[in-house]
C-alpha cells in the first residue's frame, strides 16, 4: 500500500495511542480477575464500585491530558521551547495539586459517592478498603495524564504506548505478589493497582529524563506561569472540564435508564455498549494524531498541512466506519455470545443489533473533530457540540421513551453522537485562522 507522508505519520502517531487506549480497561480487568478467586462476591463487588468511582473522577480530570495536548502541539509547531517546558511544568503542578486535595478529601468523597450508589453493607466494607488504598495512587495518575498530553503534543505517543504496557505488566506482577505470596485479600490488588501507577509515573518521569532533558534543559529555570498563560491553561481546561461532565453525564445517564427499565435491559445495554467502546479506543487513536499533527500546523502556520491532516484523517475514518459497520453486522451476534452466556440477554440483545451498525457513521465526525479542536485549543466549541448533544439526547430520551421504551433510549445515544459531529462540522471554520 503506497502512503503519503502525512498518513505515515498519521498511523505511526495513531497506532501506538490505539495500544495504549486498549490496555486501558485490562488493569480493572485484572483486578476483577484476582479478586474472583479470592472466594467473596463482595470482593468483585468492591472492585466494581471502587473501580467506578475512581474511572468517573480520573474521567472528570482528562483534561490534564487533552488541554495540555494542544497547547504543547501548537508550541512545538512554533519551536517555542520555553512554553513546551512551562506547559510541562504547569500540567504537572495542577495534576500534583489537584491529587492533594483528593487526598484531603478523601473520606468526605467516599461517603458523598457511597452514600448515593448505596452498596450491600459487606460491599460498602471492602469498597472502603479499597479506596483508602487506591487514592494513594492519584497523584502518580493525574501526573501521568499531563505527561501524557504533553508527549502527544510533542508528536510522540510511542512512550505512552511504552509506559501503559510496562503498567499492565507491573500490575498483574505485583497483584498476584501482594495476594497469593503475602496473603493479601483486597488490599493486595489495591496495593499491586498503587505500585503499578506510580512505577509507570516513574517511568514516564525517566523517559523525558532520556529523550527530553538535554534538549530542554537550558529552559528549566522558566517561570511556573505567565499571567497571560495562567490565563489561557485554565480556560482551555475550564471548557474541558465541563465538556467532561456533560459526557459523563450523558453515559451514567444512560446506564441508570437501562437499569430502571429492568436488569435484563440492563444487561443487554451493557453487553452493547462494549461495541462503542471498542470503537472508541480505535477512533480515539486517529484523533490523538489530529490533536497532535492539528496542533502543530497551527503553531507553524501551516494552512496546507492543516487542512491535508484534517481530509487525510477523515479518509482514515471512513475506512474505520466501513471495517466496523461489516465486522459488526457478520460477527456481532458472534461476539454477543462471547461477552454473555445468558440465553435470554443474548436473545433479547438481537432485537437492539442494528443500534450497534449506527455507532460506527455516527460517531465518526465526532471523533475526528474531537483531535482536531484538541490541537486547536478550540475548547469552547467543544463544550458547545457536546451541551448541544446532551441536550439533544435527555429530550429525545423523554420523548421517545414512553412509545420505544429501550429503543427511544439508543436512538436518543446515536442521534447524540450525530449531533456532536454536526455542530463541529458547523463550527469548524471559527476555530483557528490562518495568516495569508
Amino acid at each position: 500500500m503506497n502512503l503519503s507522508l502525512r498518513n505515515k505519520q498519521i498511523l505511526k502517531l495513531a497506532l501506538p495511542s490505539i495500544v495504549s487506549n486498549i490496555t486501558v480497561p485490562l488493569l480493572g480487568l485484572i483486578d476483577v480477575a484476582i479478586t474472583g478467586h479470592l472466594g467473596s462476591a463482595a470482593f468483585i463487588g468492591a472492585i466494581a464500585v471502587g473501580g467506578m468511582l475512581f474511572n468517573i473522577i480520573y474521567w472528570l480530570f482528562a483534561f490534564l491530558r487533552m488541554g495540555t495536548s494542544g497547547m504543547t502541539a501548537q508550541a512545538f509547531g512554533r519551536r517555542d521551547f520555553t512554553t513546551l517546558t512551562r506547559l510541562l511544568k504547569q500540567s504537572i503542578a495542577v495534576a500534583l495539586g489537584i491529587s492533594a486535595i483528593m487526598l484531603i478529601l478523601q473520606n468526605y468523597i467516599q461517603d458523598l459517592a457511597l452514600y448515593f450508589i448505596a452498596p450491600e453493607p459487606s460491599v460498602e466494607y471492602y469498597t472502603r478498603i479499597y479506596f483508602n488504598i487506591c487514592v494513594w495512587g492519584a497523584p502518580a495518575s493525574l501526573g501521568l495524564f499531563a505527561l501524557t498530553g504533553w508527549y502527544v503534543g510533542m508528536q510522540n505517543t510511542r512512550i505512552p504506548m511504552l509506559v501503559a504496557i510496562v503498567q499492565n505488566v507491573m500490575n498483574i506482577l505485583a497483584s498476584l505478589i501482594m495476594v497469593y505470596t503475602f496473603g493479601m485479600q483486597i488490599e493486595g490488588v489495591a496495593l499491586g493497582t498503587v505500585i503499578a501507577q506510580w512505577g509507570g509515573f516513574f517511568l514516564a518521569l525517566w523517559l523525558y529524563r532520556r529523550n527530553y532533558h538535554k534538549r530542554l534543559r537550558k529552559y528549566a529555570t522558566v517561570s511556573l506561569f505567565t499571567k497571560a498563560e495562567l490565563i489561557r491553561f485554565f480556560t482551555v481546561n475550564k471548557d474541558i472540564f465541563l465538556r467532561t461532565v456533560c459526557l459523563v453525564f450523558v453515559h451514567f445517564f444512560f446506564i441508570t435508564a437501562g437499569a430502571k427499565m429492568g436488569t435484563i435491559e440492563l444487561a443487554v445495554n451493557t453487553v452493547l455498549m462494549q461495541f462503542f467502546t471498542l470503537y472508541s479506543y480505535i477512533m480515539d487513536g486517529f484523533a490523538f494524531a489530529g490533536e497532535a499533527i492539528a496542533g502543530k500546523a497551527i503553531g507553524a502556520g501551516s494552512k496546507t498541512i492543516y487542512d491535508e491532516t484534517i481530509k487525510r484523517l477523515f479518509g482514515w475514518g471512513t475506512l474505520m466506519v466501513i471495517l466496523f459497520t461489516a465486522t459488526y453486522a457478520l460477527l456481532g451476534p458472534h461476539f454477543i455470545s462471547v461477552l454473555t452466556d445468558d440465553s435470554q440477554v443474548i436473545q433479547t440483545a438481537q432485537d437492539y443489533h442494528l443500534w450497534t451498525l449506527l455507532f460506527p457513521i455516527c460517531g465518526l465526525a465526532a471523533f475526528i473533530w474531537d483531535g482536531i479542536y484538541i490541537g486547536a485549543t478550540a475548547t469552547r466549541y467543544m463544550l458547545l457540540s457536546m451541551a448541544t448533544g446532551m441536550v439533544v439526547f435527555l429530550g429525545l430520551y423523554y420523548i421517545l421513551i414512553p412509545y420505544w421504551g429501550n429503543h427511544g433510549l439508543w436512538l436518543a445515544f446515536v442521534v447524540y453522537l450525530t449531533t456532536r459531529g454536526i455542530v463541529q462540522t458547523i463550527t469548524r471554520n471559527k476555530i483557528c485562522t490562518f495568516n495569508s
